[in-house]
């Protein structure tokens, strides 16, 4: 009897994909320096920048975490998913924490002043989309069908109306 997947089949916990991103900006950073950060922004206006991304990025990453667990269902995309979550956060854009998720590591990039971190941050904006967004919306769509994909008409995927 063949035994059917109810996942994604995502390429990788997309918190591990982030600190991947993170650890090889840093070792890039030692290996390669380039300070083009450290020379266009001051401490003072890297820290506001931070605080401004890393804040945007936790206002749409914590209400999605709490509509996955107020709705009853997994948030790591690697589980399956028990419901359709389309309310709060949802009802303006798909996926918010990976755009949290995006914000944090350029915020951290720009505190930190790691050039290579922000390309990585670049790097990891595709590897998110292909490796885990797409996949997601496949197992979605069969999973929860019409549902999900009136749903995706009406929902941008990134909040940007298309």
């Amino acid at each position: 009897m063949t035994q059917v997947r109810d996942n994604a089949g995502v390429i990788a916990p997309p918190p591990l994909i982030a600190l991947a991103a993170v650890l090889l900006g840093l070792a890039l950073d030692w290996l390669l320096p380039a300070y083009v950060l450290t020379v266009l922004l001051s401490f003072l206006e890297r820290v506001v920048i931070a605080v401004i991304l890393i804040g945007a990025g936790a206002a749409l990453a914590i209400p999605a975490l709490r509509g996955f667990r107020s709705a009853g269902t997994h948030v790591e995309p690697w589980k399956a998913s028990t419901v359709l979550v389309t309310g709060g956060i949802f009802g303006r854009l798909r996926n918010p924490m990976y755009v949290g998720l995006t914000l944090l590591l350029a915020g951290l990039s720009i505190f930190l002043a790691s050039d290579w971190m922000l390309v990585m941050t670049i790097v990891f904006m595709p590897v998110i989309h292909f490796g885990v967004v797409k996949r997601e919306e496949r197992y979605l769509e069969a999973k929860f069908g019409d549902a999900y994909r009136a749903y995706k008409a009406s929902v941008p995927r990134y909040g940007i109306p298309s």
